[in-house]
């Protein structure tokens, strides 16, 4: 290249350079969202959304699953959906269980309704007294453009009801009416933000860094203990994980009454959904959820991801997202003092008590449950023969591979340096781990050696948990107890004011030898009437003894007699050694007060 050449080509670049900063940008796409909640009593969010920028079609969703692990369709809450452009009303068409599709070019409105009245954190809810919403069973959204920002106007507020939401809100108040505006990087962001709105209560725990806020709409709580318990959990698990990954942090919560019978807590990137029906089941929730903060939402496993709203996502890492979640729930309670140690040993043992009365342990490992999650939705499922729990065997796997990180370290490693090292490895580095391979080898990097028979035995494989080898490491010892107690053989279908029937019937049990059928209606129990209290009278038999029953069937009365049959039941007890070595109570320490020993010439 001459030199003329490369002036020409410099003078040009240049003046290029020079009209591009001198041009305007075009401005970022961001689609709108009007959400009305104008009479709550009808239960329906009156949603207007704007999307710009439209190229001759224009494709919209809504979720076929959010909050856990299960396909729910929210797309059959949604009605009324009306397409516009520029005014004009334009064809959309429905064209399959989950999505609308419309041809036009230009800024596309689209207007719909979705009936929500159910209750709790996984759920979304407009009434008279309050609204909750889970954005994604609400929201609908443009596939392939969830990465835009996504702006949410919420109207038809009451006067006196207020918004709380981990998403950037402001408030605009002119015209003497209000209107709440939350603003989210990406869809995905917005639909990972619960939104509160009522006449909510709310506090800041400014001592932690950053800020904490918590927002409570119900009864049956006392400040003084939710702010305790929550500041104990909140600077315990940020002063473990030696992170705090959120520029503020938002806890919602629904109690007594406003919990309306739901129960548990979802986690969210920067906040969680909790529903309780008193502060006293509050921090055993909070705790869990709290550290979800790095487990599954930060530490997340790739089989999570892209995020599919559309289908189910197959992960064989619940046993560790969600059941070693509870492990930390628990430690986080014990080595704040919130609970004691006997505290912590019988939540442990009703742990082992439920997953080893459970037929289907013998052959469902952790994995696998994990990978089944999608299959608790149906009832024969949770059956005990059926199915057992990622969230129960997942806790218990938690502690014993602690233990063993600590008896292979000499107690100066645990699985806190194993949290602590993904955080650093794939959290903060923006990397999903592979499932089970990456725990495994995150965990044999902490203790310098191979772990890979204990994952391929007990959490890919259905091998006994090592109860006898590993508890008493830790000075540890579990106490095994046999109990026999009645049962009927049947079950009694019975409402308020309306005779007993009989509902179903164990096909193997002595209700069915009986000849008792479904559906008869019980006259007589016992030559007496039916016992108020059935569980009570139950206890008070043995296995064995003769029930006299007189029924009705078919408008023929028949006199029936049988015996109570019999279940074995094993419960278990988690128990301090009473001579334990002194290696062993070191690690029992260390598992109940968070701490390892120093690294010294002697242990080293």
């Amino acid at each position: 290249m001459n030199r003329f050449t490369r002036n020409f080509a410099f003078i040009s670049t240049a003046i290029s350079l020079l009209l591009l900063i001198a041009s305007p940008k075009p401005a970022a796409a961001e689609i709108h969202y009007e959400v009305s909640i104008a009479h709550p009593e009808q239960h329906l969010f009156r949603i207007s959304m704007e999307i710009p920028q439209v190229d001759g079609e224009l494709r919209l969703q809504m979720a076929a699953w959010n909050a856990f692990y299960e396909i729910r369709d929210f797309s059959s809450h949604v009605q009324r959906v009306e397409a516009y452009v520029d005014g004009q009303r334009v064809d959309i068409e429905k064209i399959d269980k989950l999505t609308w599709q419309v041809k036009a070019s230009g800024t596309v409105k689209v207007r719909y309704e979705t009936f929500w009245d159910d209750p709790g954190p996984f759920e979304s809810q407009l009434n008279s007294d309050h609204a909750f919403i889970n954005p994604a069973m609400v929201l609908l959204y443009v596939p392939e453009r969830r990465s835009e920002m996504s702006i949410v106007s919420l109207t038809g507020l009451p006067a006196d009801w207020n918004v709380a939401s981990a998403a950037h809100t402001t408030v605009d108040s002119a015209a003497g009416t209000r209107k709440f505006t939350l603003e989210a990087p990406t869809y995905d962001a917005l639909a990972d933000d619960p939104i509160e709105i009522s006449t909510f209560d709310e506090f800041t725990i400014g001592d932690l860094t950053p800020p904490v806020r918590v927002v409570i709409h119900g009864d049956n709580w006392k400040r003084r203990e939710v702010e305790t318990a929550l500041r104990k959990i909140c600077k315990y698990e940020i002063k473990m994980m030696e992170d705090a990954p959120y520029d503020q942090y938002t806890f919602i919560f629904h109690i007594g009454k406003a919990a309306a019978g739901s129960g548990g807590g979802m986690e969210h990137a920067n906040s969680t959904a909790i529903s309780v029906q008193s502060d006293a089941f509050l921090p055993n929730v909070s705790a869990h959820e709290f550290f979800h903060l790095w487990n599954v939402k930060r530490i997340r496993p790739a089989t999570l991801e892209p995020l599919d709203y559309t289908r189910e996502m197959y992960t064989r890492a619940l046993w560790f997202a969600e059941g070693v979640t509870n492990t930390y729930g628990a430690y986080a309670l014990v080595r704040t003092g919130l609970w004691s140690k006997q505290d912590f040993y019988q939540d442990l043992s009703s742990q082992i008590s439920e997953i080893e009365v459970r037929p289907a342990e013998s052959w469902q490992s952790a994995e696998q449950s994990s990978l089944d999650a999608w299959l608790e939705k149906y009832a024969l499922y949770n059956q005990p023969q059926h199915s057992i729990s990622y969230y129960t065997k997942g806790q218990i796997l938690g502690v014993l591979l602690d233990i063993l990180i600590r008896d292979r370290t000499n107690n100066q490693k645990s699985l806190d340096d194993v949290f602590r090292t993904m955080n650093v490895e794939f959290a903060k580095e923006g990397k999903y781990y592979q499932d089970s391979l990456d725990v495994r080898l995150t965990a044999e990097k902490i203790v310098g050696g191979s772990l890979e028979d204990f994952f391929s035995k007990y959490i890919s494989g259905t091998a006994q948990l090592p109860y006898t080898e590993l508890l008493p490491l830790a000075g540890l010892e579990l106490h095994t107890r046999e109990t026999v107690r009645p049962v009927l053989g049947f079950f009694v279908d019975h409402a308020p004011s309306s005779p007993w029937k009989v509902g179903s019937i164990d096909a193997d049990g002595p209700a069915a030898n009986s000849g008792l059928k479904t559906g008869d209606e019980i006259l007589r129990w016992n030559n007496s009437d039916p016992p108020r209290r059935l569980e009570r009278w139950l206890a008070q038999q043995r296995p064995g003894d003769d029930l006299h029953l007189r029924v009705r069937r078919d408008d023929t009365e028949q006199n029936i007699v049988m015996r109570l049959g019999e279940v074995r039941e094993k419960t278990f007890q988690v128990a301090e050694m009473p001579h334990a070595e002194e290696r062993s109570k070191r690690i029992r320490d260390g598992i109940l007060h968070g701490t390892t020993d120093p690294v010294t010439a002697k242990n080293r």
